[in-house]
């Protein structure tokens, strides 16, 4: 009987619970979607705001230079001059618009003329390619290189060469700074013989990493016409970015919980083994860390390396429209802005997604 009683308020416990979870579970539904509403509202509320003063700033000073114009012509030719001066900027003549910060439509229709662009340049090169198929056969059959469309790259070209750019610096950063810092991090004498080499290259200015990689690589490329842009670009990208692979991987490694090394001696691991097997792993999310601040460091200095270089990429492309001139060059120049920094957020992001899939750590990090 005691154990029938038991029994009884056992199961009239747990139905108990299932009806209390059972009401709880639409509210924490609907509590969930309340604050991803919520927080979606906000986002949307400060793009708009965003715009705004954005289009009302474009055209504070579209007016302001508008009405320089009109009051210079006045000055120096005359009322007639001002006159027409002012009938030709409210025409919206491209000839005589104000060249200023250009607003959010001008930059959307940028946009889409940079993507029309690209259809164009693509639909040319699948032109090309098609039409020497034949010869290039020919000639990779005889032993030559094929013949190749050389003519001028469109943006989403110019965005992945910029991409393909900053990954293989961010490789040969990773792959410098990750052994360096291991052997560092093992030894408290190495360490401090090579600090003062870390404390003085960090601060280096990319500008003079890449003077410094033009030096030696046009010495190993004398003599050769190929363009060597490219190989100067993501050698500066990468010494530049690495140190702060450097610095945590050597931390890292130094801090690895001292029982886990005296584990390993007891289990007589070989060197290798003790690194790949105790030191990394423990290891892993600062490295990790300091590789998500290598790539960020990698993007935002490869605009200028390009530019430098003169490498077909964003930095490149940026340059050349401000030299430009033409009436839309400032919202190319907004549009290039906007792409370099979407793409700076998602290359953190995935920098982060695999952290958290190899790491330990599973720790959200902004």
């Amino acid at each position: 009987m005691e154990q029938e009683m038991v029994l009884k308020n056992e199961n009239s416990l747990t139905s108990s619970l299932k009806q209390m979870l059972l009401k709880l579970t639409p509210s924490i539904k609907k509590d969930g979607i309340i604050k991803s509403l919520k927080n979606t509202g906000i986002t949307l509320l400060s793009i708009l705001l965003f715009i705004g003063l954005w289009q009302m700033g474009s055209k504070a000073l579209y007016n302001k230079e508008a009405n320089y114009r009109v009051e210079k012509a006045m000055q120096e030719q005359g009322e007639a001059a001002a006159v027409a001066e002012r009938a030709c900027i409210e025409s919206g003549d491209s000839t005589c618009q104000p060249n200023t910060l250009p607003s959010p439509s001008q930059v959307w229709a940028s946009l889409q003329s940079l993507i029309a662009d690209h259809k164009v340049i693509r639909a040319d090169k699948a032109a090309f390619v098609e039409k020497m198929a034949v010869t290039n056969e020919k000639m990779i059959s005889q032993g030559q290189d094929p013949i190749v469309y050389t003519g001028r790259a469109s943006f989403v070209d110019i965005v992945l060469t910029s991409i393909k750019t900053v990954f293989a610096g961010f490789l040969l950063a990773m792959f410098i700074a990750v052994p360096i810092g291991i052997v560092i991090g093992l030894s408290p004498s190495l360490r401090s013989a090579f600090n003062w080499f870390i404390q003085i290259f960090k601060p280096v200015s990319p500008v003079v990493w890449y003077l410094l990689v033009f030096m030696i690589v046009k010495t190993l490329y004398i003599g050769d016409s190929s363009d060597n842009a490219f190989v100067i670009s993501f050698i500066s990208v990468g010494l530049c970015a690495m140190w702060a692979t450097l610095v945590n991987t050597a931390m890292g490694v130094s801090s690895v919980d001292k029982d886990y090394i005296n584990v390993a001696k007891v289990l007589k691991l070989g060197t290798f083994q003790k690194v790949f097997k105790v030191i990394l792993p423990s290891s892993l999310p600062l490295i990790f860390t300091g590789l998500r601040i290598t790539l960020s460091v990698a993007w935002m200095v490869l605009i200028a390396i390009e530019l430098l270089a003169q490498s077909q990429g964003l930095g490149l492309f940026v340059w050349e429209e401000f030299q430009n001139g033409a009436n839309d060059s400032n919202s190319k120049i907004i549009v290039a802005m906007f792409v370099i920094g979407i793409i700076g957020f998602l290359l953190d992001r995935l920098m982060l997604a695999v952290q958290n899939m190899v790491s330990f750590n599973k720790n959200e990090m902004a």
